[in-house]
Parts: structure tokens; C-alpha cells; sequence
């Protein structure tokens, strides 16, 4: 029961922190908001510390996060371009790192 709770005001909390109150909010949708919900169901007797990890890796592979770095600051499509082309060079160095991992593997 404390840790049902415990999650929904962490879950609570979290997403409060992203969101503009409803009090600023106009009639369309914020270009700003991600528009972002991640949800786990806690399984009963499970450790807290087990679903907060879980929520953790969820709120990681959204990718949220990330976004909302890069909109700390204004960003011109340069900026944009040079930092997706340098995002994706380092991802593919990382894609045939695995790869040649794997062909050895065999």
C-alpha cells in the first residue's frame, strides 16, 4: 500500500515537473510540451528500489529527457544539423563496434 503510494506521488511529481500548470495552459497545445507519460505497474511485494529502476530505464529510453536538454537553450538549424550528424556518427561507430563484437563472437 506505502509503496503504491510512493510511486503515483513519484510518478506525480515527475510529471509535474515537465508540464506548465493547467492555469498557464491556452487553448492549443505548448510547442514546448513533450506531451511525454510513462507508466509501470509495481507488482505486489515488489521492491520499490526494483520499480524505481524500471522507471528509470523507461524514462531513459523515451528520450525525454535528452529533448528537454536540448531545448534549454535555443538551438538554429545549424546547430541542429551539426549535433544530429555528430549523434549519428557516434552511433554508428557504436553499431559497428557491436557488430564486430559479434562476428568474433562466432
Amino acid at each position: 500500500m506505502i509503496r503504491a503510494l510512493l510511486l503515483t506521488l513519484l510518478l506525480a511529481v515527475s510529471s509535474m515537473a515537465f508540464v506548465p500548470s493547467p492555469a498557464f495552459r491556452t487553448a492549443a497545445p505548448s510547442s514546448s510540451e513533450l506531451g511525454v507519460s510513462i507508466k509501470i505497474e509495481v507488482g505486489e511485494g515488489e521492491p520499490i528500489e526494483s520499480a524505481l529502476r524500471r522507471f528509470k530505464r523507461e524514462v531513459g529510453k523515451s528520450g525525454h529527457l535528452m529533448e528537454l536538454r536540448h531545448r534549454r537553450y535555443f538551438e538554429n538549424s545549424q546547430e541542429k544539423k551539426k549535433r544530429k550528424v555528430k549523434e549519428a556518427r557516434i552511433r554508428k561507430r557504436f553499431e559497428r563496434m557491436q557488430r564486430r563484437r559479434m562476428n568474433n563472437r562466432v
